[in-house]
Parts: structure tokens; sequence; C-alpha cells
């Protein structure tokens, strides 16, 4: 009897620690989004770099427990949050790209005009 209350146990305490880590990994991703907004984009960067990290830990727990309804839904209720997240940084950073792009492509205009008329 006591090996059930223990596997239970493990059980119930593996399904809290996958749900600690989607937590904390919807806050990384709620701090990348803010870090997007305000155009800190090493910082976002830095943010993304700790999200892999957290998402390779969290990998094997994650596929060896099952678990419970309750659980399972603030699962998927976290899961997309984080994709809602990203779904607006991906916005946010294709905004900045083209306008990377275009500062750069500006730069090389101007560099072109500067070599043909000796600026």
């Amino acid at each position: 009897m006591g090996s059930v209350y223990t596997v239970a146990h493990k059980q119930q305490m593996s399904s809290s620690k996958i749900i600690a880590n989607y937590e904390s990994l919807s806050k990384l991703t709620g701090q990348m989004l803010e870090a997007a907004r305000t155009g800190q984009w090493e910082q976002l960067v830095d943010i993304e770099n700790q999200c892999g990290d957290l998402v390779a830990a969290m990998k094997p727990l994650d596929a060896e427990v099952t678990l419970d309804a309750v659980a399972q839904a603030r699962k998927t209720q976290l899961i997309q949050g984080i994709l809602s997240d990203h779904a607006e940084i991906s916005t946010l950073t294709r905004a900045w790209m083209s306008e990377l792009v275009e500062m750069t492509q500006s730069l090389h205009r101007e560099q072109s005009l500067q070599k043909v008329y000796g600026g």
C-alpha cells in the first residue's frame, strides 16, 4: 500500500513541477514580449536563450508524466498564452527586421551616391 502512495505522491509532485515549469516559461515569454514592445532586442535574445534552456530541461519530465484533467487544462491554458505571446513577438520582430533592412538599403544607396559623386 505504501508503494501506491509513493507512486501517486511522486506523480502529483511531478505534475506540480510540470505546471511550475510552464508558468516559468509563460513568465519568460511575457518578458520577451515586453522587451520586443520596447525595442530591447538584446534583452529579447537573452530571455529567448533562457526559454530554450528551460524547454530543454522540461522535455524529459513532460514526456514521462501524465497530467490529471485539472493540470492538463492549466498546461493548455499556459501554452495558449505562450503561443499568443510568441505570435505578437513574431509580428514585432518582423516589423523591426523590415526597418533594419530599409535602413541598410538606405545606407547602401547613400554610400553608392557618395562613390559616384565623390561626397
